[in-house]
């Protein structure tokens, strides 16, 4: 299942609100699909209070959104950069991405492999 190029899967938490930026601006670079996680964590803010009708709650994980996308591998840089230019927004909490090797793909419903399942 080797045949076809190398694909990369790039793993990215960003904040809510900048998600359909994010998604325009990434099928703007000819990204085709992706996955989108809701997710809550925390990093180098490590939670923070809030007050809640007077009374003040630890909020430990703060919500987050997390893309999975899957390209090839000429267009992985390309696209960290599209997601990290598009959620910047300068505060604490913009996210991370990771960039991993995919070992194989597959398209389900053809059995295409690799860069062509994409």
């Amino acid at each position: 299942m080797r045949k076809g190029k190398n694909v990369k899967l790039i793993i990215a938490t960003i904040k809510p609100f900048k998600l359909e930026e994010v998604r325009e601006a990434l099928t703007s670079a000819g990204v085709r699909g992706m996955m989108v996680s809701e997710i809550k964590g925390f990093g180098s803010q490590s939670g923070h209070t809030e007050i809640y009708r007077g009374a003040e709650y630890a909020v430990n994980f703060v919500p987050k959104v997390k893309l999975e996308i899957v390209v090839q591998d000429s267009m992985a840089d390309q696209v960290v950069n599209t997601i990290a230019t598009t959620a910047k927004t300068d505060k604490i909490g913009d996210g991370k991405i990771f960039v991993l090797d995919v070992e194989s793909a597959l398209r389900v419903r053809t059995g295409e492999t690799n860069d062509d399942a994409l």
